[in-house]
């Protein structure tokens, strides 16, 4: 009587038996190769833990390339040449382009606009949510409300620019609703033109960005709050410290990593804000609410000026990496 699975295993087990016998005994020969076959395959072993790596990050390295290494170079290839892309046999010009940005009063003008835009709508984006943040985390208001305070709260959050554009355009339009009460409540004898007037346009976008910018603070600080300790507070009270006293002393604190990464952020994505300007205003009347942003489009696109507009590109890039080093800075520091 046979057994046909026991002689198959042993069968199949012979070759593995036999394989470490065969390798570490035999003749002289046999066992001084295994020393330098050991020798090769760690090589190989460290070659590949070596090499492995970088292959992983080659992908990512490629699309930085594509997508991000060579725009800028081109960009700045084309800040040193006269009428490029309209003109195919372009010359070297140095740093003309670049006088001639640094030489335009309009380009100061529009430093000027979107220092104060930025600066400003960070200062009311974060006075505003961290009074809704508070707010909405406090004791006092019951869930039920939180949520539909909440709701309403994150709805400018929600808008595309575009709509943001269109509804403000509406409203502050001579015949909106908006002139309708300031004139019937006697604040002002006749229709104000809100984004006409050189005086008032500039006010005008930069309470529109405010609008539609304050949720992204409320909600990061409303999430700080959530997070500091109630030791903290319980301290403070043992202490007599006031609700005032408490926000200076531990509020403000806990929330200060948050506060300064957030305004970091905010500032640099205000200064590149096109679309809202664009649509509102496009950087009139004159150059009232002309922002970098809009100048250097009205160069390549209006003008077809496309080296001068690569010279105001880069000098804006220069100044935008400036903010992003201070950033990059705050985060090293906090870890």
């Amino acid at each position: 009587m046979t057994h046909p699975p026991e002689t198959t295993e042993a069968t199949a087990a012979a070759p593995l038996a036999t394989a470490p016998a065969s390798a570490g005994s035999g003749d002289g020969g046999t066992g001084d190769e295994a020393g330098p076959t050991r020798g090769r395959w760690r090589g190989r072993r460290s070659y590949r833990g070596t090499v492995a790596p970088y292959g992983f990050l080659t992908p990512t390295f490629v699309l930085l390339l594509v997508l991000m290494v060579t725009p800028i170079a081109m960009v700045i290839g084309y800040s040193f040449v006269d009428r490029v892309i309209i003109n195919p046999n372009s010359d070297f010009v140095g740093f003309e382009n670049y006088a001639q940005v640094l030489g335009d009063p309009v380009f100061f003008k529009a430093v000027s606009n979107t220092a104060i835009f930025a600066g400003a709508s960070v200062i009311a984006h974060f006075v505003l949510g961290m009074g809704f943040a508070l707010m909405l985390n406090s004791p006092m208001i019951s869930n039920r409300l939180k949520a539909v305070y909440r709701a309403i709260y994150i709805l400018p959050w929600l808008f595309t620019v575009a709509i943001v554009a269109v509804l403000w355009r509406m409203l502050l339009s001579p015949n909106g609703i908006v002139n309708f009460f300031v004139t019937e409540l006697g604040f002002a004898e006749e229709e104000i033109a809100w984004l006409s007037d050189p005086s008032l346009a500039l006010p005008a976008i930069t309470f529109i960005n405010i609008w539609a910018g304050y949720p992204f603070f409320m909600v990061s600080l409303l999430a700080g709050l959530q997070g500091i300790s109630s030791e903290l507070y319980e301290a403070a009270r043992l202490d007599r410290a006031g609700p005032v006293k408490q926000f200076f002393n531990v509020t403000l604190p806990q929330l200060k990593p948050i506060i300064i990464s957030m305004a970091l952020l905010d500032f640099i994505w205000t200064t590149q804000q096109f679309a809202l300007i664009w649509m509102t205003t496009g950087g009139g009347p004159i150059d009232a609410t002309e922002m970098v942003s809009t100048y250097t489009y009205k160069l390549a696109f209006s003008t077809y000026d496309f080296a001068v507009a690569s010279a105001s590109a880069v000098i804006i890039f220069l100044l935008s990496m400036t903010l992003a080093f201070f950033y990059v800075r705050h985060q090293k520091s906090r870890d």
